[in-house]
């Protein structure tokens, strides 16, 4: 069980290794620059962190819960798509914002998945819920999701690394709605040739948003798999 003094100077150190990695020119940081800054030795740091790889891992993890409580913190207004669409915004601001900051929280690693990662993707699938709910989405709230969030990493990750190259400043809107393109439908008008499966999706997506104190909980687990079963079928 780590020490209140243990916990203070593992704060102090990643305080610093931030202020080092936002510093830098180079996306790197040395453990000497950090331990001089946090006022502690490098047997220190590497007794907390093992080594440098460990600090900055932890480092990622730490920037990665602030994001997630930033991203838990935008606004929830009652168009879903237009909170869809801020909260794609958001996250390539974030990123041309702290640079270096994002690579390190979103260049993939293998292994590097966290709970953290899990919990942005189940904020922008509760989205992507809301907007199955009102009827426009074209495919699976997790489906969406997972084509969603790596187009905007990738899409961030490239205009971090060469911005001169990709130059456009309405890239990150016009790649936007073509992603959008793929999982939404927005006429509100719009036919469909599939209104079993259309109509399954939505009530799903409705009873995931709110349930129904009308079922016990196994006729709703049974409900859930008979429209899962049918939007998959259809």
């Amino acid at each position: 069980m780590p020490t209140a003094e243990d916990t203070g100077i593992r704060a102090a150190l990643l305080a610093a290794a931030e202020r080092q990695l936002t510093g830098s020119a180079d996306g790197d940081v040395a453990t000497r620059a950090v331990c001089q800054e946090a006022g502690v030795t490098q047997p220190v740091l590497y007794r907390l962190f093992g080594d440098k790889q460990g600090l900055l891992d932890a480092l990622a993890e730490v920037a990665l819960q602030r994001y997630a409580q930033r991203k838990q913190e935008l606004e929830v207004t009652g168009d879903p798509v237009a909170d869809l669409r801020a909260g794609w915004d958001d996250h390539t601001a974030f990123a041309l914002e702290n640079p270096a900051l994002y690579r390190l929280m979103f260049t993939p690693r293998p292994g590097s998945a966290s709970a953290v990662h899990r919990r942005i993707l189940a904020l922008l699938e509760a989205t992507l819920v809301r907007c199955a709910a009102a009827g426009a989405l074209t495919t699976t709230p997790r489906r969406a999701a997972q084509l969603v969030l790596p187009a905007n990493i990738g899409l961030a990750l490239n205009l971090i690394a060469q911005p001169a190259l990709f130059d456009d400043p309405e890239l990150s809107h016009r790649t936007r709605e073509a992603v959008f393109a793929a999982v939404l439908d927005e006429s509100a008008a719009s036919t469909t040739t599939h209104p079993v499966r259309d109509a399954a999706r939505r009530l799903h997506a409705q009873l995931l948003l709110g349930g129904t104190p009308v079922l016990e909980q196994a006729e709703a687990a049974l409900l859930t798999r008979w429209l899962e079963r049918l939007d998959a079928a259809t």
